[in-house]
């Protein structure tokens, strides 16, 4: 009678030690896939800032162009010609960083 109940329990132990490796196994399944996930967030979080950049440099060009005392056509056509410039500075700052 002790033999069975030995042999109950040594099968109650395998039991949960099946359980716990497959739960580990699905932890890891987990982890793996939340690390992919934050570095794909981290990326986000880096194109998402250098909009912003993107932006704000825009803004400032913006408000430089409005404050000079340069006529209309002028003013629009220096807008557009330090738009380009920016754009090509992005472009090469892009280039650089790969």
């Amino acid at each position: 009678m002790a033999e069975l109940s030995l042999f109950e329990r040594l099968d109650r132990v395998q039991q949960q030690l099946k359980q716990l490796v497959s739960k580990h196994e699905a932890l890891k399944l987990e982890h793996k896939a939340l690390t992919k996930q934050n570095s794909e967030l981290k990326g986000q979080i880096i194109d998402l800032r250098a909009q912003i950049t993107d932006f704000q440099n825009q803004d400032k060009i913006t408000k430089i162009v409005s404050n000079t005392t340069v006529e209309k056509e002028e003013s629009t056509e220096l807008k557009h010609k330090l738009n380009e410039y920016i754009k090509e500075i992005d472009k090469c700052i892009t280039h650089l960083s790969e």
